[in-house]
């Protein structure tokens, strides 16, 4: 991988349901932030929130993007998002595939 090649980045998060999973995953497909989400149902999340312990069945969502456009998915996320504290959390791979990393660049790239 190049230097001038865009680093991959996995951004995780959840909603409450597959239907808010989908909403949130066109709008960014249509926005050119990301080039995949991966929706996987079926989770139990535990957290504190205001002072108690929670509990709540969740969607876990696994969005593929590039770096350059974090800033600008992360302020999408908190515009479309249902939650008022929406996760947002942004790995980095250590290695992407060549090919692999091509298509996610081409396809997160802004339209002129």
């Amino acid at each position: 991988m190049s230097k001038d090649e865009p680093q991959a980045r996995w951004v995780i998060s959840t909603v409450a349901d597959v239907a808010q999973a989908r909403k949130l995953a066109h709008a960014l497909l249509e926005r050119r932030l990301v080039a995949c989400v991966n929706i996987a149902p079926g989770a139990t999340s535990l957290y504190r929130w205001q002072g108690r312990v929670e509990e709540a069945s969740e969607v876990l969502l696994f969005a593929k993007t590039v770096a350059s456009r974090v800033d600008e998915l992360e302020r999408a996320w908190r515009e479309l998002h249902a939650y008022e504290v929406p996760e947002f959390l942004v790995l980095e791979p250590a290695h992407v595939e060549a090919r692999y990393l091509r298509w996610l660049r081409d396809e997160t790239a802004p339209v002129p």
